[in-house]
């Protein structure tokens, strides 16, 4: 079942250009069947370049997870196609991966059980957030920015990773601008921003991509296994960028849910 969407802020969005839908952050809730969920939940970053939101990895992605018993929350984020640039995005993000574990307690759900998949760009803000969280604000007025952002585990669908050789620079234009300090390119080429408490990660990735050098996933399990962290790395030969679940998808589905039952992500659904 498919919630209406909800605002992340109650007022107005930190640094909001406007009072536009593309201005106002949002989550929007898929439920599982009554009686099955498992108690985990999931929040979802579409890809687009950071330019679009491509539907098909948020609202497909949500439905599918439903459908396994994972509660799912499609993040509508801030765009550089709206005038948005960092650290907007990773702001909507945390502020979703906080409101998620927040609604996590207060529906009875586990909210040591939330994790964030992002495919292309949104795999971008899913490594950005896995590589870049918070424990939350103890002291915060507001009882969700008390919430620690950082994901249980991340699942990244051949992700933008990285900002140097191997990026796609559309998404670092959107992101970045058109002359980003070397610096914050550093700061947001996640594959150096990997530590041992970054959480554990399912990555899956074609060799025929042509929009997204399949290194981006390579670097980043690299970094992982130096940092000892977690990760299922899964590279097929064929398919073209962006196929999320779609026809001639490699079955990364199936492993993926192989892998969040061996993480005890899947529990049994309550009676």
């Amino acid at each position: 079942m498919q919630a209406s969407p909800l605002p992340l802020w109650p007022l107005h969005a930190p640094g909001a250009l406007g009072e536009n839908p593309q201005d106002v952050p949002t989550l929007t809730a898929f439920l599982p069947p009554q009686g099955k969920a498992n108690g985990a939940s999931m929040l979802v970053l579409p890809g687009g370049g950071y330019g679009g939101l491509a539907e098909h990895e948020g609202k497909g992605y949500a439905e599918w997870f439903a459908a396994n018993g994972v509660t799912a929350y499609v993040l509508q984020y801030r765009l550089g196609s709206h005038g948005y640039r960092h650290p907007r995005m990773l702001q909507d993000a945390a502020r979703g991966l906080r409101t998620v574990r927040s609604w996590a307690r207060s529906a009875g759900l586990d909210p040591a059980r939330v994790g964030i998949i992002g495919s292309s760009a949104g795999g971008h803000l899913a490594s950005t957030l896995l590589t870049h969280f918070d424990l939350g604000s103890p002291d915060a007025t507001d009882p969700i920015e008390r919430e620690s952002s950082r994901p249980d585990l991340g699942i990244l669908c051949y992700a933008v990773i990285s900002f140097g050789e191997f990026t796609h620079q559309g998404t670092k234009a959107n992101l970045l601008g058109d002359a980003p300090s070397p610096e914050l390119v550093r700061h947001l080429s996640n594959e150096l921003q990997v530590t041992p408490q970054t959480p554990p990660c399912f990555l899956w990735h074609t060799i025929e991509d042509a929009a997204v050098p399949i290194e981006n996933s390579l670097h980043f399990v690299q970094a992982l296994r130096r940092n000892q962290v977690p990760f299922s790395l899964h590279i097929y030969e064929k398919g073209r960028h962006g196929l999320g679940l779609g026809a001639g998808a490699p079955p990364w589905a199936e492993q993926c849910l192989f892998w969040l039952s061996e993480r005890n992500f899947l529990a049994a659904a309550k009676p």
